[in-house]
């Protein structure tokens, strides 16, 4: 038993570090063939790379034996129920917490406050406000994505009517929309799709795919992840003009 533990980490580990052997390669010929220096502090830089390598391998562990299934598991049981609103509720509700929980958003929206005080756009006492308000803007917005998601795989829309709408909202926007406020929501775009959504967004979608009658999990499953990052460019946009 222990062997085949063994032999199945060292599997996983070897994964983990193919994975990150392209990022090795172009970081080591820049500092080495381009700039032509040492690594500074080589063996902590070292010592960090093992801690990647063991991070990565336990988090796609964690995604593979409890995120994916939990995600599928209720999607499966809330469609089987047969109640739309609570579907379209838990969908909500999904988008919303994951998105509050994402690092990267709380990381841009405090660098986005202090950018913005720094600027005299908004005075110093608003920072944790304007932090607050664009991280539930988000957070709302990706809510309302995974119900238009939900929704698409429920009636069987077809995704680029829905794509190319959003994109088109999005390029109008940008036009009439605070040039304070653009580079931020387009990177909220992205960094709503980051560790924690993206797993649970998508086992939802497949669940959800498999187990209504004509959908399929290859052609309807995948989707929901464009919605999680088209509407926060929507609704940043939107609350910088109401902000600013």
């Amino acid at each position: 038993m222990m062997k085949k533990i063994s032999v199945k980490v060292l599997a996983k580990l070897k994964a983990s570090f193919i994975d990150l052997v392209p990022i090795i390669l172009v970081v080591t010929f820049f500092q080495v063939i381009v700039l032509q220096q040492p690594f500074p502090n080589f063996g902590e830089v070292l010592f960090g790379l093992i801690l990647v390598v063991f991070g990565l391998m336990f988090f796609v562990e964690g995604l593979e034996m409890g995120l994916f299934p939990i995600g599928e598991n209720l999607a499966y049981a809330l469609a089987k129920k047969g109640s739309v609103f609570w579907l379209l509720t838990f969908s909500f509700l999904l988008g919303f917490s994951t998105t509050v929980a994402e690092p990267a958003l709380i990381a841009i929206a405090e660098k986005a406050a202090n950018i913005s005080i720094e600027a005299q756009i908004i005075p110093t006492d608003y920072k944790d406000s304007y932090a607050f308000g664009l991280r539930m803007s988000v957070a709302v917005s990706v809510g309302l994505a995974i119900v238009i998601g939900v929704l698409r795989i429920i009636k069987g829309w077809p995704i680029y009517y829905l794509i190319i709408g959003g994109y088109v909202l999005v390029m109008i926007m940008t036009i009439f929309a605070p040039q304070e406020i653009i580079g931020i929501a387009y990177d909220a775009g992205g960094v709503t799709t980051s560790t924690i959504t993206v797993p649970l967004v998508t086992a939802l979608g497949v669940g959800l795919a498999t187990v209504i009658q004509g959908r399929s999990p290859l052609t309807d499953g995948f989707g929901l992840i464009a919605f999680a990052s088209l509407m926060p460019m929507i609704f940043v946009m939107g609350y910088g003009m109401l902000i600013f």
